[in-house]
């Protein structure tokens, strides 16, 4: 027994050496280094599926098909050039995101707002229902209820049209969905897949990554990304959340084919495979030219794409930032760049839901939010219902709809995507969305979660010492 023993806490010693040398993060290294040396026996397991910081087997997959995806991008690159917004005309939030996005900051498109559920998904099978060649759906949860059912059969109805129906979910996010859901989309001809981060032996270990992207496109000209998933839940249906507050948008043009790049690659990872699809830009059909720029990010990526993306949009802001999200656990420099530019006289307002629904990283917001309120900050609880929107507005000039969260997980462990747009008509829109919001909130008091039990003031620290690796 006294081996076995001295033989877990050497592993738990090597595992926090294999930790600090290899953690993105110093906090992140911490975190698993006290935990490893404190509690080998819990940490020790959980630290090796839960501990890596890069998902190596995507990394190789979209290195063995880099030829096939480099033709792809080259070819969107020439048919989208006409496109490229010039860069005097971009904003200084958009600079860098291009870089990071790889692919330009595009005009010529139409841009809708989608607020909730059923404006959304109306929209969304309305798409499906007059696509013409294919259908592209991604998303992290697919539930087998009204809703997802109202899916099912518009893809199947779309594929009996003659129309190509691909269609990915994450394993983890969708591991309810029974067999008899995909068995039907498949015996009617749709190609349905598995986000599956375990492939292959080398890399079972890696279950810590999710794909939390939301896409869905419409023969490389219509593309749908936001915050809902596919349930009766984010039509505001669930009983124990009530209201379920969400926001999609629509795009139309030839930034679509941005997010058609992101679905190939996943694709490419859970089918080794990457069908035939359109890659030719075309505008808006009404004239329309908003300002669009499309960003995937990834553990994947040599770059903590969805950190530096946030952290850029932040240190750029003048005027405003306002944000919503339904977690707010930010690392070291995302924190330190809200206090500079709280300091600096931006008005900086976050809105966040009243009711959590994952209770550590819901312990760990109250922290944070004595940070950043006191310099300024003003922290929103939402009342009325649950709050799931990853809205973002920068000043007078951006504001980005998106999947991608404001915490750890979606700055280093998911695939996210995330969409910037520069349009005076949309960014009005998104300020009135977020006013309305705001009158459905309450505003938090300055150092308010000091005056909580002790009980959860404890919590709310200890969470906070997990915050890294939540």
């Amino acid at each position: 027994m006294a081996a076995v023993v001295m033989l877990i806490h050497l592993a738990g010693f090597l595992s926090s050496i294999d930790a600090v040398m290899s953690a993105r993060t110093a906090q992140g290294s911490i975190a698993w280094a006290v935990l490893l040396n404190t509690f080998p026996y819990l940490a020790v397991p959980a630290y090796w599926v839960f501990g890596s910081n890069k998902f190596e087997g995507y990394v190789v997959a979209r290195r063995d098909a880099n030829q096939r995806n480099k033709l792809v991008e080259e070819e969107v690159s020439e048919t989208v050039e006409r496109f490229r917004v010039a860069s005097e005309d971009r904003p200084q939030a958009m600079l860098a995101a291009e870089r990071l996005a790889y692919m330009p900051t595009m005009g010529g498109n139409k841009v809708d707002l989608l607020v909730d559920g059923e404006d959304t998904f109306d929209s969304i099978l309305s798409g499906i229902d007059e696509a013409e060649d294919y259908v592209l759906v991604q998303f992290y949860t697919i539930n087998d209820d009204g809703l997802g059912s109202d899916l099912k059969e518009r893809l199947l109805a779309a594929t009996e049209r003659g129309v190509r129906a691909y269609v990915l979910c994450d394993e983890i996010g969708s591991h309810s969905l029974p067999s008899s859901y995909t068995d039907a989309l498949k015996d009617g001809g749709v190609e349905f897949y598995e986000f599956n981060d375990q492939k292959g032996r080398r890399y079972r270990f890696q279950i810590n990554f999710r794909n939390h992207r939301k896409i869905v496109v419409v023969d490389g000209h219509l593309a749908w990304i936001g915050g809902h998933n596919v349930g009766d839940a984010y039509l505001g249906k669930d009983p124990d959340f009530g209201d379920w507050r969400d926001t999609h948008m629509k795009i139309e043009g030839p930034a679509a084919l941005t997010a058609q790049i992101s679905f190939i690659e996943d694709w490419n990872w859970a089918t080794g495979s990457i069908p035939e699809l359109n890659w030719t830009g075309r505008a808006a059909a009404d004239g329309s030219d908003s300002h669009v720029l499309v960003i995937p990010s990834s553990p994947a990526d040599s770059l903590e794409t969805a950190t530096l993306m946030f952290l850029h949009a932040i240190t750029s802001a003048r005027e405003r930032i306002w944000i919503a999200s339904p977690y707010f656990v930010p690392d070291t420099a995302i924190l330190a760049a809200l206090q500079l530019a709280s300091l600096r006289g931006v008005d900086i307002r976050i809105v966040v839901p009243k009711k959590p629904d994952h209770l550590l990283v819901h312990l760990a917001a109250f922290s944070y939010f004595d940070d950043v309120t006191r310099t300024g900050t003003q922290i929103y609880r939402y009342q009325a219902g649950f709050l799931h929107e990853k809205v973002m507005l920068i000043d007078e000039q951006m504001a980005t709809v998106g999947t991608a969260n404001f915490d750890n997980r979606s700055f280093r462990l998911n695939f996210e995507i995330t969409a910037a747009v520069t349009d005076s008509a949309f960014v009005a829109k998104v300020e009135k969305m977020f006013e309305e919001d705001f009158e459905r909130s309450r505003l938090m008091e300055e150092g308010e979660s000091q005056n909580k039990p002790w009980w959860f003031r404890l919590g709310v620290q200890l969470a906070r010492l997990a915050a890294p690796i939540l």
